[in-house]
């Protein structure tokens, strides 16, 4: 272990940056954020909101199933709650997009909540399929919906605008995605520091314990549906302002999938999982995309025979993680951080 670390105090041993290393790698990180649409094209700019809209969705998954330890396959239709709450917002009254985006908020809160009913009598795979039940009603109401949602056609929204600045471009957008992005991720990490999150731990860890020592199992189960779903909605909302094209089929259950594999992935009960997951799974795509590129040349079926790869890697990813690297993407950066502490010496 690590020598000259130890904590004297609460205040240090709750601090989010307990070196001064740490808080300077955190600003070198928040410069480079400023710095990036300055620095990069398009295209680039576009992947990088992408897995920052992941990143909010899936930490918000991972409060519910990495640190509350209920299983949830209904994050995308969450989404789509976010996603036509802002959509409808923006199309009828016009309202400013932060308003938007704390309705569109809570509004997929809401429905959480009455998601998340059955948790106190089911859990694990029983929880899961009460959870697709609720993606296939919302996606039925999606369709259906016409007056609002605009059924199998969609809608199509207005962009943002910010001091009457219309925020199309990806490089637009991104100042809009990025700072709420990191505002969650500032949120999730210290929802951990306080008895709320600690109570979404104990009840993941041994729920009959954690009722016994007073933790009402009803109430807390549903405030981390709440909130994971708070956080799908944001991101649900920002995703909208980022395509402005929303269908049904925006959301689809394997979307679900995809974020449960990005905890899996990138490891639960771990806000750098979240991130390290989001970021991997989001980017495997795009590398099947170049690796198609490479070898249409060579290959003139890779387009046909590739299409489908991205399930079985999805598949094979959580498969691989579950045996060899239960704790995730997270668990191998802290292996690494460990070695390069201590070296020279072995751990």
């Amino acid at each position: 272990m690590r020598i000259g670390t130890a904590k004297e105090n609460y205040t240090a041993d709750e601090a989010l940056f307990d070196t001064n290393i740490q808080r300077g790698w955190m600003i070198a990180l928040m410069i480079a954020l400023f710095a990036l649409p300055f620095m990069t094209g398009q295209y680039a700019i576009y992947l990088v909101c992408l897995v920052m809209i992941n990143i909010v969705s899936t930490t918000g998954l991972n409060i519910l199933t990495g640190f509350t330890g209920l299983v949830s396959l209904g994050q995308a239709a969450f989404m789509g709650v976010g996603a036509y709450t802002v959509a409808i917002m923006e199309i009828n009254l016009g309202t400013p997009f932060l308003l938007n985006l704390l309705i569109a908020g809570s509004g997929a809160a809401l429905v959480g909540i009455v998601v998340g009913l059955p948790s106190l009598r089911v859990k694990g795979l029983y929880l899961a399929i009460a959870t697709i039940a609720a993606s296939v009603i919302l996606h039925f109401i999606f369709a259906n919906w016409t007056s609002m949602t605009g059924g199998v056609s969609g809608l199509s929204m207005p962009p943002a605008s910010l001091f009457g600045l219309e925020l199309v471009q990806p490089d637009q957008v991104y100042w809009i995605i990025m700072p709420i992005t990191v505002l969650m991720l500032f949120g999730a990490a210290n929802l951990f520091r306080t008895r709320i999150g600690r109570a979404f731990i104990a009840i993941r860890d041994r729920d009959i314990s954690a009722e016994v020592l007073g933790i009402r199992l009803l109430r807390f189960k549903l405030l981390s549906f709440a909130i994971s779903s708070f956080y799908a909605g944001v991101a649900g909302g920002l995703w909208a302002y980022f395509f402005r094209v929303i269908t049904p089929e925006s959301f689809p259950l394997l979307m679900s999938i995809f974020f449960l594999a990005a905890i899996i992935v990138g490891g639960m009960g771990s806000i750098l999982g979240g991130i390290l997951g989001a970021t991997f799974m989001t980017m495997v795509p795009e590398i099947l995309k170049m690796m198609v590129g490479v070898l249409s040349p060579i290959w003139p079926d890779a387009v046909a025979v590739m299409s489908p790869v991205r399930v079985v890697v999805f598949g094979a990813l959580i498969i691989f993680f579950l045996i060899f690297e239960p704790d995730g993407l997270a668990e191998i950066w802290r292996n690494i951080r460990r070695f390069f502490h201590l070296w020279p010496f072995k751990t």
